[in-house]
């Protein structure tokens, strides 16, 4: 492979003619296992098998009300819905999602330099970490839509341009996960194969894709091979609960047709030897507070 100079290679390719497998070329689990940390070897072994671990009980009930009640803040507040950050349900346009929510909330804020997130992403991906994403999800009862079936770092290596599989992501639920409200959906052992999508990357595809995904979206074929392999495992659990996952996990979650809102906050920790670089299959980067450029370490 000939690389242009300053031109970081392409692992992953994506966004081409045809849809393309391509088996992981990167550890799951960075850290040496003897490496300390608050993860034990049991729950380590498990991430690396399956790409996820969940927790029962990751932030108090207290902690969850702090989170709640400036969830609501954010989403009631007129200049937050203005703002683009704030995505909102292309029917009822009600708020469906605020990005960058660490730097627009002190409260926030102080979560992703918490210790019990940190401490297990840097165990995880065994350095410093920065924030690479975060955002609250809500997904109101009686019809809030659901994320299709996708791969996140098909999208932040395409369009972000990060060039390993050196990210994780963490879900709190501030509400009850219940097994019909629209929950996450994971096929367990699928962050070991990337799977590149067909079709480029339309000019400004964030503002479309952050309401209904198209570009980045696996074919029917391919989910339907990955989920008769793989399996798909939905998570519940109480308020305060937490899932912990790979940035190749095959993902997404239904729509919530039921009265039980469903809300969480999301936080994408990314290594600090991982920076972004320039989008690997999209004319432009998306804006930072979509994919961050500022790598300052988290603690």
């Amino acid at each position: 492979m000939t690389i242009a100079p300053g031109r970081t290679a392409d692992l992953y390719p994506t966004r081409g003619t045809t849809e393309v497998a391509t088996p992981r070329l990167d550890p799951v689990v960075w850290s040496a296992p003897e490496a300390p940390g608050p993860l034990g070897a049991t729950d380590l072994a498990a991430f690396e098998r399956d790409g996820f671990l969940s927790m029962e009980r990751l932030i108090t009930p207290d902690e969850v009300e702090l989170y709640r009640r400036e969830l609501e803040r954010l989403t009631s507040d007129p200049d937050v819905r203005d703002d683009p950050r704030a995505i909102t349900e292309p029917s009822s346009r009600e708020i469906r999602t605020v990005f960058e929510v660490h730097d627009l909330s002190e409260v926030f804020g102080a979560l992703v330099r918490d210790p019990r997130l940190v401490g297990r992403a840097r165990q995880i991906l065994g350095s410093d970490v920065y924030v690479h994403q975060s955002r609250i999800n809500v997904k109101p009862g009686f019809g809030a839509s659901g994320f299709y079936w996708h791969s996140d770092f098909e999208t932040w290596h395409a369009e972000d341009g990060l060039p390993h599989m050196r990210t994780v992501s963490v879900s709190i639920a501030l509400t009850e996960n219940h097994d019909t409200n629209g929950g996450l959906m994971i096929m367990p052992g699928s962050h070991r194969t990337f799977l590149g999508c067909s079709g480029e990357t339309p000019a400004d595809n964030y503002k479309k894709s952050l309401q209904m995904q198209d570009a980045g979206t696996p074919s029917d074929e391919s989910l339907t091979k990955f989920a008769e392999e793989h399996g798909i495992e939905l998570f519940t659990g109480p308020a305060g609960s937490a899932t912990w996952f790979d940035c190749n996990c095959m993902h997404g979650s239904g729509d919530n047709i039921t009265p039980f809102p469903r809300s969480n906050v999301f936080i994408v920790f990314n290594s600090v030897e991982n920076e972004a670089v320039e989008p690997f299959a999209a004319p432009v980067r998306r804006p930072s507070y979509i994919g961050a450029r500022d790598f300052t370490p988290v603690g």
